[in-house]
C-alpha cells in the first residue's frame, strides 16, 4: 500500500485544469512496449518468534526498523500504517533476477531482526489483534480519517493486511495476448482465479471470518470509488483517466496541521473549484486509490494474499509472470477465463459475484479450482520458457499438487488446524502459523519452502 511519493507541500507553480489532468493520466498510466520487465512488492508483519499473537511494543518495531534501514538493500524499504514491513523490488530483466535480489534482501532484513529477536509473517490479514496505527504521520491521519466514514474496513486494511504484489509490463500497443487491451482484461478476471488460489486470510482476532481470503473482501467492502476497477469497456487509457477524475479526493495536503479531508470532493469536482489543484496533487490522489490492478505506466496486481513460508511469494510471482509474459500461456489463460466473465456481470472487480465467491469460497467452487487448474498447467509448461530454475518449476508443480488439484488454498490449512484443535481461538493459527515456520526452516517438502532437494529455490 505504500507510494513513494513525496508528501511535500510547497506552494505549487501551476494548477491543473480538468482537461490537462485527463491528458496526463492518459499519458502516463500506460507505458508500453514488449513485456520485458517483472517487479515484486512484498508485505510481512513483523512478531516475536514465540509469542506471535502478542503485538510487539511500538518501541521494539522501532529499534528494529531503524537497524534495518541502514542495510544496504537494492529493494525500498517501506513500513505500513500498522507496522507492517514491504519491500518493493527494482525492475528486473527476468524471473530470476527478481527472485534472486529480492531473496538476498529478505535474508539480510532476517538476519538483522532474529538478532532482535523477531521475525516475519507472511499471511494476508493479521489474525489475532486489532488493527493498531504504528505510523502517525499526516497522511495515515487523513487516510484513517477518510476510510473510517464508510465503516472499519478500512482500518483494518491500513494496519492488519498484508499482500503479494507483482508488477508487470503494460504490454504491446497492438491487439494479441501481450497487448495491452487483453492484458488489461486479462488482469481483472484471472484475479479472481489468482485470489481464490492465494487465499491465506481466514481469521481475525483469532476466529474464522468465513472468508478464505478476508483480506480481499475488506477492499471489496470499502468506498468502491476508490478500491473498485474502472470500466473494462473501450479504451483502458480512457476509462483509467475518466475513473482517476471521478474519484473522491482523500485529502489535500498541507505545509503544517492536520489536513483536510474533504467529503464527497471528486478530484474533477476540484479541478473546477476556486482552488484547483496541481500536477503534484493529481500524481498524489493516485497513490489513494486502490483497485485490484493499478495502472502506474506498468500494471500493478494487487489481489494477492501474503504466502506462508519464508519463500511463499515466489509461486505466485512466478505463476502470474508466466501467465502474463510468456504468450502461449497467456492465450490460455485468456480463453480459461473468458467463460468466467459472465459470472462477473456488470460489476466492476472486486465487488462482482466472481470475485466475492473467491475470496469467500477460494478453490472449493467448481468453476475457478477449474479454470486454476487449466491455468497453473499453462503456467508450468511456460516456466521453462521465461528461465526458471527446476527448483521454482519444483515448488510450483508442489503448490498444484497440495492445493489446486485438490480444490484447496493456503487458508484451508489454517481453518483445518482450527477445526482439529476444537479451540479456533488463539493457540490453533499460533501453532499452525508456528508449525509452518519450523518446516520452512528445516526443509521439508512443501511447495513454498525454502529447501527443495538440499537447494536454495531462489538461485
Amino acid at each position: 500500500m505504500s507510494d513513494s511519493v513525496s508528501d511535500c507541500t510547497e506552494p505549487y507553480r501551476s494548477v491543473v485544469t480538468e482537461d490537462e489532468a485527463e491528458a496526463l493520466v492518459r499519458g502516463i498510466c500506460f507505458k508500453t512496449g514488449p513485456p520485458r520487465l517483472l517487479g515484486v512488492e512484498l508485505e510481512w508483519f513483523i512478531h516475536e518468534p514465540r509469542s506471535p499473537r502478542l503485538p510487539v511494543p511500538p518501541t521494539r518495531l522501532e529499534a528494529a526498523y531503524a537497524a534495518v534501514r541502514v542495510l544496504p538493500l537494492n529493494s525500498a524499504l517501506t513500513v505500513e500504517p500498522g507496522g507492517q514491513l514491504e519491500l518493493s523490488s527494482a525492475p528486473a530483466a527476468s524471473l530470476m533476477e527478481c527472485i534472486g535480489s529480492v531473496s538476498a534482501d529478505l535474508d539480510a532484513v532476517r538476519a538483522v531482526l532474529r538478532e532482535a529477536g523477531l521475525a516475519l509473517s507472511g499471511v494476508g490479514q493479521e489474525p489475532w489483534n486489532e488493527p493498531t496505527r504504528f505510523l502517525h504521520e499526516p497522511r495515515y491521519d487523513a487516510m484513517e480519517a477518510c476510510l473510517d466514514r464508510t465503516g472499519p474496513e478500512g482500518r483494518a486494511m491500513m494496519c492488519s493486511s498484508a499482500s503479494v504484489q507483482v508488477c508487470l509490463d503494460a504490454g504491446y500497443e497492438e491487439p494479441g495476448p501481450l497487448g495491452l487491451g487483453r492484458r488489461w482484461w486479462l488482469a481483472h478476471h484471472l484475479g479472481a482465479v489468482l485470489v481464490g488460489a492465494f487465499a491465506h486470510s481466514p481469521m481475525a482476532q483469532g476466529r474464522p471470518t468465513g472468508w478464505r481470503s478476508t483480506r480481499q473482501s475488506l477492499w471489496a467492502a470499502m468506498d468502491p470509488g476508490r478500491t473498485s476497477a474502472p470500466s473494462l469497456d473501450g479504451d483502458p487509457r480512457a476509462a483509467w483517466a475518466r475513473h482517476v477524475l471521478d474519484a473522491p479526493v482523500m485529502c489535500v495536503r498541507a505545509p503544517s496541521g492536520p489536513w483536510d479531508v474533504p467529503e464527497g470532493l471528486s478530484f474533477r469536482a476540484w479541478t473546477r473549484s476556486d482552488t484547483p489543484p496541481g500536477p503534484e496533487d493529481l500524481t498524489y490522489h493516485q497513490t489513494t486509490l486502490f483497485p485490484p490492478v493499478r495502472p502506474r505506466g506498468h500494471l500493478e496486481l494487487r489481489m494477492i494474499d501474503a504466502q506462508p513460508g519464508d519463500d511463499g511469494w515466489i509461486v505466485p510471482l512466478a505463476v502470474t509472470a508466466a501467465l502474463f509474459d510468456d504468450p502461449e500461456a497467456a492465450e490460455t489463460a485468456y480463453r480459461t477465463v473468458k467463460p468466467l466473465a459472465e459470472r462477473a456481470g456488470s460489476l466492476p472487480a472486486p465487488c462482482n459475484p466472481l470475485w466475492t465467491t473467491a475470496a469467500r469460497s477460494g478453490l472449493a467452487d467448481p468453476e475457478l479450482r477449474e479454470a486454476a487448474v487449466t491455468c497453473f498447467a499453462a503456467a508450468a509448461d511456460a516456466l521453462p520458457r521465461i528461465g526458471a530454475s527446476a527448483e521454482v518449476r519444483k515448488a510450483v508443480a508442489d503448490f498444484t499438487d497440495r492445493y489446486v488439484a485438490r480444490g484447496r488454498c493456503p487458508a484451508d490449512d489454517l481453518l483445518d488446524r482450527a477445526a482439529d484443535t476444537g479451540h479456533p481461538h488463539h493457540g490453533s493459527l499460533h501453532d499452525t502459523l508456528q508449525n509452518t515456520e519450523h518446516r520452512t526452516e528445516h526443509g521439508t517438502e512443501q511447495g513454498s519452502e525454502r529447501l527443495l532437494n538440499g537447494k536454495d529455490i531462489r538461485r
